[in-house]
């Protein structure tokens, strides 16, 4: 409306003689042109000439006054007006605060002696070394290799495995082997403030290269296994100036892979640790491989404790998602049902940035955080779905969302706090008809697990419970939306146990979602149903529900128990209390704990295969996805 009102005007100007189009704000902030036919002119005399003067684009251009070149502007600033009429207004999108996320490739348990880097043909040749600053923006130092594959080493002896660390070789701590790199050198005493300065001068000795020490460059040359050996070489080769320098315990060497040729040295202790960065072939987006797997971005060593190096990709968010998405959701999938992974992979990223923030970097690679495993297994169509979604994340409230998701719900996703400990207000469980539509395709997901009273009696004890023989077995609370909140065993002296949420009960039974009935009980919503048999009032909280006032205007139910008149003219609760089971017994068929559930993950957020079905069978697109499984979320 607003904008039809502005072409009235438009209108109602021009037949005044002006040309006057009403301020508005577009998309980038600025502001539709102001225009005037009666403007005044630019130079002095020339009473034939006037302006049109767009100020957003930055120009003034002088035309006659004449209303034959002036109406060909109307009309075509009426197409542009009322092309425009059909267009969604986009939100502005979330602006993270880093461009780049940092993922720990190899850290703790998992750091290497050496790590290796090969440019991908064709997308990178050579690298060049620096640090990354606080803004994870790489700050290069002029140093540089034309070498497509190089190896960043501890900067202790060390000797060449082949075929060992992912198939590609490593160096290990050790001697002896046939190629060895020692790490004992012989250090000049002069230092240079460039590259270029220090490469020149170590021109002069043989076998030597350049080191990058707290802020200086300065000239090495040699490498041996012990200091004597080092000391010895000084004295015969006559060199002066020079002392023996074994590293510290930050340093990184790095050589020419499968050689005891050293490349270049770097030590700034703790405080800024070696970057590495290939470099691109004229526009390309350079790729490189590590460990097997192809990776976008640069890389980081450090050795953190002095011990082995700690190795993080640092990356762009996008190609971050990019290299998440194919591991996350096959990548064959409908188009809709990637974007929609592609939009809460990169919301969960940037909402977890502190998961691993004491360790130095930002996520892992595993489901601890999300599947990583660089370009492997990325296509065109993954790669499009990121493209189409660039950008774009889920919000409440105008920040990023915590964006669990999870294969498959089994029929309903659940509240965060029925599940872990905490809440969030946009986590909040709903029933999902759309899984029911692609079962039969969902590997797993109708599944039985049983116990006899002996095996569950002795799973309780080895976890802790001080209990005799397990002779009973039921859920002793439902949530509304029908998943499972608490079970309840009893054993043989009449002593009860409870155990309540996921975790708990996934260690006590090995559940694989918190959607499942135990025996012959089933949940039981009740028997009240609005406008179809479809629409169960007992599994709907209150405030999902509206009544029409005396007025007619549509009022929301409050929060709180409602009631209904049956059939049988009885007043029953149909929401708002705990949700009740139907059936009874111990929990056994034919003498064996049955546990017969749906479903495969934790029931908190996006359902995978809710998604792939309500693309695929249902036709509806990604944000209508996101919405369905966030509760009010905006997607941009």
């Amino acid at each position: 409306m607003q904008k039809i009102k502005m072409w009235l005007q438009v209108r109602l100007n021009w037949k005044r003689g002006v040309f006057y189009a009403p301020q508005s704000e577009t998309k980038d902030g600025g502001a539709l042109a102001s225009w005037r036919k009666d403007a005044p002119s630019e130079r002095q005399g020339a009473e034939n000439t006037h302006l049109f003067h767009a100020p957003h684009l930055g120009y003034r251009h002088p035309v006659t006054s004449n209303k034959m070149w002036i109406k060909p502007i109307i009309i075509a600033l009426a197409i542009i007006i009322f092309a425009s009429l059909d267009k969604p207004v986009t939100q502005a999108s979330y602006i993270p605060q880093f461009s780049a996320v940092r993922i720990g490739l190899f850290f703790n348990t998992t750091a290497i002696p050496s790590a290796n880097l090969q440019n991908v043909s064709g997308f990178g040749s050579g690298f060049e070394f620096g640090y990354y600053d606080e803004n994870n923006t790489f700050i290069p130092i002029g140093a540089w290799t034309s070498e497509n594959a190089i190896t960043m080493v501890m900067d202790r002896n060390m000797t060449w495995h082949p075929g060992s660390g992912g198939g590609a070789g490593e160096y290990r701590e050790g001697t002896g082997g046939a190629i060895n790199l020692g790490c004992f050198h012989i250090q000049m005493d002069a230092r240079y403030e460039t590259y270029e300065q220090a490469t020149a001068a170590a021109q002069e000795y043989q076998n030597s290269f350049v080191k990058y020490e707290s802020g200086h460059f300065f000239v090495m040359t040699g490498q041996y296994t012990t200091r004597a050996e080092a000391e010895n070489a000084i004295l015969s080769r006559g060199l002066t100036e020079c002392t023996v320098n074994a590293g510290t315990s930050s340093t990184i060497v790095v050589t020419r892979t499968g050689t005891n040729i050293i490349l270049f040295e770097y030590d700034y202790g703790s405080t800024r640790y070696l970057a590495v960065r290939p470099l691109p072939i004229e526009d390309e987006t350079p790729e490189t491989w590590f460990r097997g797997y192809r990776y976008c971005g640069g890389f980081q060593y450090s050795r953190r404790n002095g011990e082995l190096i700690t190795v993080v990709n640092y990356v762009d968010i996008e190609d971050y998602v990019k290299g998440i998405l194919p591991y996350e959701m096959n990548n064959e999938w409908p188009m809709e049902a990637l974007k929609a992974q592609a939009c809460t992979a990169r919301t969960y990223a940037i909402a977890s940035l502190e998961t691993h923030s004491t360790q130095g970097f930002d996520l892992c690679t595993t489901e601890h955080c999300q599947v990583y495993q660089g370009r492997a297994l990325a296509n065109e169509r993954t790669d499009m779905a990121v493209d189409e979604t660039a950008g774009m994340y889920v919000t409440y409230n105008g920040e990023p969302c915590i964006t669990f998701y999870a294969s498959s719900n089994g029929g309903a996703s659940e509240n965060l706090e029925n599940v872990w400990e905490e809440s969030l207000p946009y986590i909040r469980g709903v029933i999902d008809p759309y899984e029911a539509d692609v079962a039969t395709l969902i590997p797993g997901y109708y599944w039985t697990i049983t116990f006899t009273p002996q095996q569950i009696t002795q799973r309780m004890q080895s976890r802790g419970y001080n209990c005799s023989t397990i002779v009973s077995m039921v859920v002793s609370e439902y949530t509304p939306t029908g998943n499972v909140l608490s079970v309840t065993m009893r054993d043989s002296n009449g002593r009860s146990f409870t155990v309540s949420k996921r975790e708990p009960l996934y260690a006590a039974l090995g559940i694989r979602t918190q959607r499942f009935d135990i025996g012959n009980q089933r949940f039981d919503p009740g028997s009240i149903f609005a406008n179809d048999p479809a629409q169960q009032l007992g599994i709907v909280t209150g405030s999902g529900f509206f009544a029409i006032s005396g007025s007619g205007e549509a009022v929301a139910v409050p929060e709180g128990p409602m009631y209904a008149i049956t059939d049988a003219e009885n007043i029953e609760v149909i929401s708002g209390e705990e949700s009740s089971a139907s059936g009874s017994g111990d929990g056994m068929i034919n003498g064996v704990f049955t546990i017969n559930g749906t479903g495969r993950g934790h029931n908190v957020g996006m359902s995978q295969w809710g998604a792939y079905s309500m693309a695929e069978v249902h036709g509806m697109n990604f944000i209508e996805i996101i919405k369905f499984y966030y509760a009010g979320v905006e997607v941009g």
